[in-house]
């Protein structure tokens, strides 16, 4: 999308929220908020909303250098000029979060969560192309010491599955372990749960994907022939966790699914008239902030805003998704190890 066509400026604006919509689906909170024409206490409410982990004051300065950079201001002193550097943000989705709703979605214990999806979002210098890398929870890993909010540390863990960091350490462990099996510093870290998920979906009037295959999972409770479907809240989140119903039954095909679907989120959003439509722009904004947990850089409508704004010369087409090299494990065929060198060839090109 170039963002000009024969209306001129009005054009152009409309081509560049366009795309702001289209490529920062899971960090749009912000960019949406600030387009509802409501009251004061809608602002406060959607600000309220989000919920925040102190990532950076837990993990210390033992961590890989950051790649963000800001621009020295040009012209006005009180220039406010957005950031342009590299960008690495880590998202996770939780397969389990305290409620009644998460509950009714399929969650897992209320004692306990693990992050059901990962990708690690590189934004390259200048902020016009990205790569979506997703990591298989079952992936062996050495799980870094990572510092509990109750106090102490967790010990090193060695060929553990990826996902038990968040169960074991919450966000800072999540963010730790990323960091180690990468190399590369995490500057920020979205997290959203089921239910939010789901709302998020039915605000924007469903999705619609393609399945290559039928799909019946009984964990999932998805049933779909091969073909095209277009899906609500509830059905878009079992095709996320779906994986014993499709391929081998693996994590790897149910990352191909997740991917997929976040291309027909960003689809639909970009399709759907938010920006004319107060009322949905609401529920959408009240649904990713209501189940949103960020670093406490994120933590505010102002900074997603500021963020949004910085991916405006950001197409979809720009986007590409892949995920990390693995190899079946020798001591456990159900489980996945990092194939290298590929993937540490994978890492250091987003360095």
């Amino acid at each position: 999308m170039t963002g000009r066509d024969e209306n001129g400026d009005d054009g152009r604006r409309a081509g560049r929220r366009s795309r702001v919509l289209k490529t920062a689906g899971l960090i749009l909170a912000g960019a949406l908020v600030l387009g509802v024409g409501t009251a004061g206490w809608a602002y406060w409410h959607l600000n309220d909303n989000i919920k925040s982990v102190d990532i950076d004051n837990a993990l210390g300065d033992n961590r890989p250098l950051s790649g963000v950079t800001t621009p020295v201001p040009s012209g006005s002193a009180s220039a406010s000029p957005l950031p342009t550097g590299s960008l690495n943000i880590l998202v996770l989705g939780s397969d389990s979060r305290s409620g009644e709703e998460n509950q009714e979605l399929g969650g897992g214990s209320s004692t306990g969560a693990r992050s059901d999806t990962a990708m690690v979002v590189h934004i390259d210098a200048g902020r016009t192309e990205a790569t979506v890398v997703s990591i298989p929870r079952d992936t062996l890993v050495t799980r870094p010491s990572c510092p509990l909010s109750s106090g102490g540390s967790t010990e090193v863990a060695y060929s553990t599955m990826f996902n038990s960091a968040y169960a074991i350490g919450g966000p800072v462990c999540a963010v730790a372990t990323v960091e180690s099996v990468t190399g590369i510093r995490m500057d920020h870290y979205i997290e959203i749960d089921f239910s939010g998920f789901a709302k998020l979906v039915d605000a924007l009037g469903g999705v619609t994907v393609t399945t290559d295959e039928d799909i019946d999972d009984e964990d999932s409770h998805l049933q779909l022939e091969a073909g095209t479907h277009h899906l609500d809240g509830e059905q878009a989140l079992a095709l996320a966790r779906t994986r014993h119903g499709i391929g081998d039954g693996s994590d790897l095909g149910r990352i191909g699914l997740q991917q997929k679907l976040v291309k027909a989120l960003l689809d639909q959003i970009s399709t759907t008239s938010l920006l004319t439509d107060p009322t949905r722009l609401y529920r959408v904004a009240d649904a990713v902030t209501g189940s949103l947990t960020t670093d406490t850089g994120l933590d505010s409508l102002s900074e997603l805003m500021s963020l949004g704004e910085s991916l405006s010369g950001l197409s979809s087409d720009a986007v590409r998704t892949v995920t990390m090299p693995v190899v079946p494990a020798a001591s456990d065929r159900n489980r996945v190890v990092a194939d290298e060198p590929e993937a540490g060839e994978l890492w250091e090109s987003l360095r």
